[in-house]
């Protein structure tokens, strides 16, 4: 028993390792890719060499699975039509040159390569505009360094310069000239064709010359020849005439003879002929009509043929298209509902999110901005209650101290008013002229003040003498002379209340300070 289980693990454990065999051949042989002749197959990828890619001709390679990938670049030749229009020769003449180019991939490593950079999944449109282009640079450039008489006489030198300029650049992307066909050279002021006129008159005018020179000799042998035809004729004329009239005569009658049998013969020939030709014309046009019935036959049967073959095609393409539209709307659609979901669930989650920011940013901030302000407007109405009411406290003790200034100096005026009445207990009439010379620097003030702004030159008093009661004085003298007489007191008045008269009520000298008398005239 344990024999036969060694044996069936042995079995399966060779048939597991014969599938891998077999898958691994199968899987190689899947990824080596062999080369026709008419191909270039390109590998690129990783691994590839030192290049961007591996070109190979006539060959193969195995292509690594995921790293590596490969195309093909056909060697089939292309024919490159070139118009070349206006293009400026070395004496500044415009030449058209119509050509066709043959061209194709090259075959040697560094053209292949270039291929494969620069060729590698282009279309055969394009890679024809690419080598029009280039061909026409360089078929310019070549043109411009010939005159029209190199171009047009010297075609081998030429097409040798064309084909070096042109194959050089068109080698840059891995192409080669094949062949080069110039067509008819011409140039549009006429130059090409008044060279060949020329060309042409100058070999008729040579072989007018050798014509004329043949002419010659042969007139000048032939005048020799019918000279000593003449001679010799005139020898034998003489001998002959006899046999020759009466040739003539024989002559004549065969003539006529032959000619009626031959209008016969003709007459009938011609009529055999006309009939002949007739029915070979019927014939001829009867196997006409029917070989082009037959062919408008054939040919339509052919396109009856080719419009059903076509109709079924485009029947089959429109149904294979339908079905793939079809199946590019359902995969759209479910692209589209797919899509529209996970936006929709995009925009809830930045709804959301964009909810919590505005939570957390805008409406946080509102609170803490209107906290602060409630917080400033409390600490403002605060601080403008506590300066009204330092205000007022201020303007009270303002007012208070002012009222107890003005009571001070009330209650000082009264107790000064109290010591003048009691100084003048003795005298009381004195307190009013007290007062009033308290005043009198207020009164006197306002008197200048009013005063101030006239203009006078001079003060003339006149006076009638009768002003001094009888005394000899006048009333300004009096007027000054009793002035004059009251400043002593009011001085004494003045120093016993400690107070300090102006200048302009004088001064009192030191005998006027120990008693009281009339004052000096002439002094104040």
């Amino acid at each position: 028993m344990f024999m036969a289980e060694a044996d069936s693990t042995v079995l399966i454990l060779a048939t597991i390792f014969v599938g891998l065999v077999l898958f691994l051949i199968i899987f190689f042989a899947q990824r080596y890719k062999r080369c026709p002749s008419n191909k270039v197959l390109v590998v690129f990828g990783k691994g590839v060499g030192g290049g961007a890619a591996r070109t190979i001709h006539g060959g193969g390679a195995l292509i690594l699975p995921l790293i590596q990938d490969y195309a093909y670049l056909t060697l089939e030749p292309i024919t490159v039509e070139i118009d070349l229009r206006g293009a400026l020769s070395k004496k500044n003449i415009r030449v058209n040159v119509p050509a066709s180019f043959t061209v194709g991939i090259g075959t040697s490593p560094q053209m292949m390569g270039c291929a494969a950079e620069r060729l590698l999944g282009l279309d055969e449109g394009s890679i024809r505009k690419q080598a029009e282009d280039i061909i026409l640079g360089q078929l310019r450039l070549v043109i411009a360094t010939l005159a029209i008489e190199e171009i047009n006489q010297d075609r081998e030198k030429f097409l040798n310069l064309i084909n070096e300029n042109v194959a050089s650049e068109l080698n840059k992307i891995g192409l080669e000239v094949i062949n080069v066909n110039i067509r008819d050279i011409t140039d549009e002021s006429g130059y090409i064709e008044a060279i060949g006129k020329r060309a042409a008159a100058e070999a008729i005018n040579a072989a007018k010359v050798e014509v004329a020179q043949e002419d010659k000799k042969g007139a000048a042998g032939e005048a020799r020849e019918v000279r000593e035809r003449v001679i010799a004729v005139s020898v034998e004329q003489a001998a002959a005439a006899e046999g020759k009239k009466k040739a003539e005569r024989d002559q004549r009658i065969a003539l006529a003879r032959l000619e009626a049998e031959g209008v016969a013969a003709e007459a009938a020939a011609s009529r055999q002929q006309e009939v002949a030709v007739s029915r070979e014309r019927a014939e001829a046009e009867k196997g006409k009509k029917e070989a082009q019935a037959a062919q408008r036959v054939a040919l339509a049967g052919l396109e009856a043929q080719a419009v059903e073959g076509e109709n079924t095609s485009k029947a089959d393409i429109a149904a294979r298209n339908a079905v793939l539209a079809e199946a590019e709307a359902e995969a759209t659609r479910r692209s589209l509902v797919a899509r529209a979901d996970a936006q929709r669930q995009v925009f809830e989650k930045e709804r959301q999110l964009e909810s919590a920011r505005l939570e957390k940013e805008i409406i946080v901030k509102e609170e803490i901005a209107k906290r602060r302000m409630e917080i400033e407007a409390d600490a403002h109405a605060e601080q403008q209650r506590r300066h009204a009411k330092g205000e007022a406290d201020a303007i009270m003790m303002k007012y208070e101290a002012e009222a107890e200034g003005i009571r001070k100096v009330l209650q000082a005026k009264a107790d000064g008013y109290n010591k003048l009445v009691m100084a003048c207990a003795e005298r009381p009439d004195i307190a009013p002229t007290l007062l009033l010379i308290e005043k009198m620097p207020e009164l006197v003030a306002e008197q200048v003040k009013a005063v101030q702004n006239l203009k006078i030159d001079k003060i003339t008093v006149w006076d009638g003498g009768n002003g001094g009661a009888g005394n000899g004085k006048g009333g300004a003298a009096g007027f000054l002379s009793s002035l004059i007489g009251a400043l002593p007191p009011v001085h004494e008045l003045a120093q016993q209340a400690g107070v300090e008269l102006p200048g302009f009520l004088g001064r009192l000298s030191p005998t006027e300070k120990q008693g009281l008398g009339d004052a000096p005239k002439g002094k104040a």
